[in-house]
């Protein structure tokens, strides 16, 4: 017989999936602090505090569910973690918890947490952000919102908050947009919105009208500024209950968390920024309300 010629034989069984690695992945933190810390975890809001075998903090997070979030730090895998991601889970020796009463009041902790600290391993957070307010005005027709560190006259003002009023303004613009125009839903709505980009004005109207009258939403978005969030999720909700597609509908509901988030946390906000100088306005953002609303002829923002 031939040798040299005979064919290898295919394997048509199938290898277990235990036996598919030579190797398991590392997981360091499950050496280092035990099985029972992580059976042991609540699943309560809360921060974590990284700590190296120093007691220097490493990194701060916050997780709605302390329990998922930090079992989700057992396996160092080397081909799915960034090597930051792997150094900091080698360089840990233990883990503090201090529980919240939500996920808001956690997010606030953190942040609280992150400005005083400056953990080596955090990136966002760190240092103060520079302080910005949500601005709008109407003119019965269209509405805008903008963000600005030096609101212009003729604005409504709203702030000051940091960078995390950039997803209030997006979640309110879609939400108005929503509200005005539930028969079309996003199909009609401006290029971007839906992922977030809506330039440096954004203008909810009336697709369907030519002759809106928005005298109702500025009342409404006036009333929720001043403090009446509940009222204003229960319009949203009634004005937006005939949205027909469900990926409206997802959206919808999460703008609306959104809001309510962002609100709880800043009720919950201690941190106070200076007033902006009025005399700077305009090297910020050009918002001349004299501007912003033109005829068909004229500029749009």
């Amino acid at each position: 017989m031939n040798y040299s010629q005979k064919q290898p034989q295919a394997l048509n069984y199938r290898v277990p999936t235990s036996q598919t690695l030579l190797f398991p992945d590392p997981r360091p933190l499950v050496d280092r602090l035990g099985h029972d810390f992580f059976r042991q975890l609540t699943e309560r809001p809360g921060v974590y505090l990284m700590r190296d075998a120093q007691g220097n903090i490493l990194y701060v997070g916050k997780a709605k569910n302390l329990k998922k979030r930090l079992n989700s730090y057992r396996v160092a895998n080397p081909d799915r973690l960034a090597r930051r991601h792997l150094r900091l889970l080698r360089a840990v020796a233990r883990i503090e918890l201090q529980e919240c009463a939500d996920e808001a009041a956690a997010l606030a902790k953190e942040a609280e947490l992150l400005l005083s600290l400056k953990p080596k391993f955090n990136r966002a957070g760190t240092w103060p952000a520079t302080p910005r307010f949500l601005v709008w005005q109407g003119d019965g027709r269209r509405l805008a919102l903008a963000i600005s560190e030096t609101p212009a006259e003729g604005w409504q003002v709203f702030g000051p908050f940091g960078s995390g009023i950039v997803h209030l303004r997006s979640a309110l613009a879609r939400l108005l947009w929503f509200a005005l125009n539930p028969a079309l839903g996003s199909t009609v709505m401006p290029a971007g919105w839906v992922h977030g980009r809506l330039g440096e004005i954004a203008t909810v109207s009336d697709a369907k009208s030519s002759e809106p009258d928005l005298r109702r939403i500025e009342m409404v978005l006036t009333e929720f500024f001043a403090g009446d969030h509940d009222g204003f999720i229960a319009w949203i909700g009634e004005k937006t209950k005939t949205l027909a597609h469900a990926h409206d509908l997802a959206v919808r509901d999460a703008d609306r968390e959104t809001v309510i988030q962002f609100m709880q946390a800043k009720a919950r906000r201690t941190r106070q920024f200076n007033a902006p100088d009025p005399s700077a306005a305009s090297k910020r953002m050009n918002l001349d309300s004299t501007m912003l609303f033109t005829d068909d002829n004229g500029p749009h923002p």
